[in-house]
């Protein structure tokens, strides 16, 4: 049996090093969550294209691409550039500035929902200004969500994104669990948790909520959560009895608008009334937006009493304008119809692969993204993602 651990550590004293020195001034010696990993994680020192460069210099293929926000891959000559040149005249200011504004042009000339647009820095503060507006458009408390989605790390995003199923009450009736130490009780009590792909028991508990409900919040393809795409039935009938029901939906489209150059909603032909975006629209720097309906935004004018405040000493910095406005006009149908032949080829090669090997597996894709699940039945919702092997996924 091979021992991967001690591999590891010899051939990573770099970063072993870096991490004893992080560890003194940082918890668990990172600043996210996500990028830790026993027994210490990678230090990375540079990227260029699809390769990553580590503390010890051993070069890498890059699958993650910083969670899928480098679309164009590292150190992009078109993204250094405008980041270099806009430096050059300033990093930031108590004002709007004009990058801005051509940025949310293309984003509302492109996804076919935005009729106006709001910028921010993060997904997490993206989806918060989206559901909290929502709540100030209807006058009605709570949330639905899907269950194993992922929106973000504020209080009403850290609800059933992984949940324990052995406590998560049946398939179709999820119960609201906390992700996390610290979510306040009453995060749970204002969401409401819907099973992804099961439009009729969705549409049972939207029903019943609906008196409450101020939207429905989903990932149009789970990204994170293994990249579990919705049924265009399921999309259609959430977007149906929410615009009975006066309760606006949000598509959460922060991984997914790499997709399409409209995103999921393109693909899918269905038109939320909100949605959150970000990752790719940053050039690789920390970039996020909120847009949607025009009668929905409006709230957020500050010509208008009472608004909606919004503000972020870094919403719309000019760096990150100037970054996202050279990465998305570079992002051109052709590169996006590019991406998404690549994407299926690796799927395909991939489902080759383990099926000569007889691993059990499932290879889930859409366009450019794509996971694995060591499961022999298909992938459709958290539940059945759940009965995968996560020894061997994390392991």
């Amino acid at each position: 049996m091979v021992d991967a651990e001690a591999i590891y550590r010899q051939l990573t004293p770099g970063s072993r090093a870096i991490h004893e020195q992080a560890v003194r001034v940082m918890p668990g010696g990172t600043t996210r969550t996500t990028t830790y990993f026993d027994p210490y994680p990678l230090y990375i020192t540079r990227g260029e294209g699809c390769r990553i460069w580590d503390a010890d210099g051993i070069e890498r293929i890059d699958m993650l691409g910083n969670y899928t926000a480098m679309i164009l891959g590292h150190a992009h000559p078109k993204v250094v550039e405008a980041i270099r040149k806009q430096a050059a005249l300033g990093t930031g200011f108590a004002a709007a500035n004009p990058v801005e504004v051509q940025l949310a042009e293309l984003l509302c000339e492109r996804v076919p929902s935005l009729e106006a647009v709001r910028f921010c820095n993060s997904g997490t503060e993206a989806t918060m200004f989206a559901m909290r507006l929502a709540r100030a458009f209807t006058g009605r408390p709570k949330i639905a969500r899907i269950e194993g989605g992922y929106h973000g790390t504020h209080d009403y995003a850290e609800v059933s994104t992984h949940p324990d199923v052995d406590r998560a009450g049946p398939p179709d009736a999820p119960i609201a669990q906390a992700d996390s130490i610290g979510t306040p009780s009453w995060a749970l009590e204002q969401t409401v948790v819907l099973p992804f792909n099961n439009p009729d028991a969705a549409e049972a508990i939207i029903r019943r909520e609906a008196g409450g409900l101020a939207a429905v919040i989903l990932e149009p393809i789970i990204g994170a959560g293994g990249v579990i795409a919705a049924t265009p039935a399921y999309l259609e009938r959430l977007r149906s009895v929410t615009a009975e029901l006066s309760i606006l939906l949000i598509f959460d489209e922060v991984i997914s608008l790499r997709v399409a150059p409209g995103g999921a909603q393109e693909l899918y032909g269905v038109m939320p009334d909100l949605t959150t975006l970000g990752k790719i629209i940053g050039g690789g720097l920390p970039v996020a937006a909120f847009g949607g309906r025009a009668d929905v935004m409006e709230l957020l004018d500050p010509r208008r009493k009472p608004n909606l405040a919004q503000g972020g000493t870094y919403n719309g910095n000019p760096l990150g304008m100037a970054a996202g406005l050279a990465a998305m006009t570079e992002l051109t149908p052709d590169v996006y119809q590019d991406l998404n032949r690549k994407g299926a080829r690796v799927c395909e090669q991939l489902t080759e692969v383990l099926a000569t090997h007889g691993v059990r597996a499932q290879v889930n894709g859409v366009g450019s993204l794509f996971a694995i699940h060591f499961t022999d039945q298909p992938v459709v919702d958290y539940r059945t993602k759940a009965s995968s092997d996560q020894k061997v996924t994390h392991e």
